[in-house]
């Protein structure tokens, strides 16, 4: 969904026959090559070879010949029944598009979910992701401060360069997602009568936790239902007494939250 679409899926023939093996067999048809073919494809000689020996081995009818020599040269070229094959993934590819240009179109009419499968739809690999709305916007000079209220009442703040807040045009009752990677959130189970100064503090209690062979995942629940991920050294997770059911508060400072806005 890289072009922004809420639809993608991806067309097969056979379940296996997909556009890697087509973009080959044009790439193949146009050159002539395996060889040239295979780097137009992005394929090695080997990989390509083994897609077209596969394809050609459940064929009933031989999709490639070699041609040696003569006026035209040598090399390899398509039969009629891989021509065949070829337009016939054409034709498909043109009516898969339109079916899910169609489908698409269905679900712009439901605004709920259309908002909900664009907020699901950017990939990346900042383990927290919070939708939510703009709730307050301070631009200075050279820097800006920007509150996002998620759905359930609990805030986060994040601070940016005031160019990045006007090009994100960001302001009161605007969508936005939050995001913040794991590994920037700081656990702490008791404050001790200190005050920190990071801005978010999200107090929650402890939900799962996913050891791993050095560090932890843990997974705080906050009051609202939502959830919040901390990358924790297995030495951090003992030393704090964490475990499934005990309170903690994911802190994080504002500069390590970024924002992102519709296009």
């Amino acid at each position: 969904m890289a072009d922004g679409s809420l639809l993608s899926a991806d067309l097969k023939l056979a379940g296996r026959l997909d556009a890697r093996f087509f973009a080959l067999l044009e790439a193949l048809d146009a050159t002539g090559s395996i060889n040239r073919a295979a780097r137009t494809a992005g394929l090695s000689y080997k990989g390509a070879w083994l897609l077209l020996e596969t394809a050609c081995n459940l064929a009933n009818e031989p999709l490639l010949e070699t041609a040696t020599g003569g006026a035209g040269g040598g090399g390899t070229r398509l039969t009629p029944a891989a021509h065949g094959l070829l337009a016939a993934w054409r034709a498909l590819q043109t009516e898969h598009r339109e079916f899910l240009r169609t489908q698409e179109a269905r679900l712009a009419q439901l605004p709920a979910l259309a908002g909900l499968l664009r907020r699901m739809s950017m990939k990346t690999t900042a383990r927290n992701q919070f939708a939510g709305t703009v709730s307050a916007v301070d631009i200075g000079p050279v820097s800006a401060e920007v509150t996002i209220t998620l759905k359930a009442g609990d805030e986060i703040t994040a601070t940016m360069t005031s160019a990045a807040a006007k090009r994100l045009k960001l302001k009161k009752g605007k969508e936005a997602l939050a995001l913040v990677k794991a590994s920037a959130i700081v656990l702490v189970t008791d404050f001790a009568g200190w005050q920190l100064s990071a801005r978010n503090q999200l107090a929650g209690t402890v939900s799962r936790i996913e050891k791993g062979a050095v560090s932890s995942l843990v997974i705080l629940t906050l009051p609202g239902g939502a959830a919040i991920t901390a990358s924790v050294t297995n030495e951090g997770v003992e030393a704090l007494g964490l475990k499934v059911g005990a309170p903690a508060t994911a802190v994080f400072k504002a500069y390590s939250v970024m924002v992102a806005t519709q296009a």
